[in-house]
């Protein structure tokens, strides 16, 4: 089978068992392989390079370097592997939906819903629940603070989680079909998750982070960049709108996410604000301490659970049409390719 036709089946194949199973407890996971190596690596380097900033950037530098080398490589060689074998077939689009978030998301999301129901007296359930999946201090949120929270969180994770990896994948099909022996989706999206959890284990501003995880966190903002962006463009159409709302909604959501520290967070979390016409952000506290982030579609009502549930909605809606325009990309460029060999 030829390697653009086997790509495209496998991540086809991959996201429909994403969505089916998710990420079973019981499983070894490839970013837990990966969070063990940044941990090694973590404290190689902080034994060598002290409080002293400049070694702490070069170590950075060097971990992000490895493991996201690493983790790549590792993703290339089973795709080596998987085109000569049938059994090999199904490793890579296991491998391939371990690095698909849909379906935890949307669990974990619905989880908390669930617990705060209009209906619900008792918030600790949900309090408790939400702080598993937010970053935020949860102990004292009231009922529409969690469900702001789980607005934000199902926006902002949807990028990271899931169409950024499923970007890369695509990217894979026409990177590997077109050249033989190149990196494929699997390759890429190992790639990018290890940039992600690189990010997610190192990228904070405190103590000795704020120089060792900086590698991490500027690699991670740059792959997620372009992802966040096409989420914005394409969310609307599958919200409803068309080619014009399209181009509106990504300039409010790049308006109003620009004051946001993060280059991406605020972007994707304003265009599924927009989308679904409610305002998120405000202040939120993290260890104690207050935090005001920028409001989105200011103006709009504040999110109700009807509101959470679109937005778990449309991100499927648009997981099927990124499915469907990039692998018949794909299958276009492969009948190019061999039009033109």
């Amino acid at each position: 089978m030829p390697p653009g036709l086997l790509y495209t089946a496998a991540v086809a194949a991959a996201a429909g068992l994403d969505r089916l199973v998710g990420d079973p407890a019981s499983w070894l996971h490839p970013v837990q392989v990966m969070g063990w190596l940044i941990s090694r690596l973590r404290w190689r380097a902080e034994s060598w390079a002290g409080d002293r900033p400049g070694r702490l950037r070069w170590a950075g530098l060097a971990i992000t370097l490895l493991v996201v080398a690493a983790s790549g490589t590792a993703g290339w060689l089973l795709e080596a592997w998987a085109r000569r074998h049938a059994l090999g077939q199904v490793v890579l689009v296991i491998a391939l939906a371990s690095a698909l978030a849909g379906r935890s998301l949307d669990q974990a999301v619905r989880a908390v819903l669930e617990l705060c129901r209009s209906g619900a007296e008792d918030l600790e359930p949900a309090r408790r629940r939400l702080a598993w999946i937010v970053g935020r201090d949860t102990a004292e949120l009231d009922r529409e603070a969690i469900l702001r929270a789980l607005a934000e969180t199902a926006s902002e994770n949807a990028v990271d989680g899931l169409f950024a990896p499923l970007f890369w994948m695509l990217a894979g099909i026409l990177l590997g079909g077109w050249l033989p022996g190149a990196p494929g989706p699997l390759g890429l999206a190992w790639g990018f998750k290890a940039a992600s959890t690189l990010d997610s284990m190192l990228g904070y501003r405190r103590g000795r982070l704020t120089w060792l995880g900086t590698a991490g966190a500027r690699l991670d903002d740059l792959l997620v960049w372009l992802p966040c962006r096409l989420v914005a463009l394409t969310l609307p159409l599958v919200g409803g709108g068309g080619p014009a709302r399209a181009w509106g909604v990504l300039q409010c959501a790049l308006r109003d996410g620009a004051p946001d520290p993060s280059p991406n967070a605020g972007v994707s979390q304003a265009a599924y604000a927009h989308v679904v016409g409610v305002q998120l952000g405000g202040v939120n506290r993290y260890g104690g301490s207050a935090t005001r982030k920028p409001l989105l579609a200011a103006g709009s009502p504040a999110p109700d659970a009807t509101a959470v549930d679109a937005m778990l909605r449309l991100s499927a809606r648009l997981e099927g049409l990124w499915l469907g325009a990039g692998l018949l990309t794909g299958i276009l460029a492969l009948f190019i390719t061999k039009a033109l060999s």
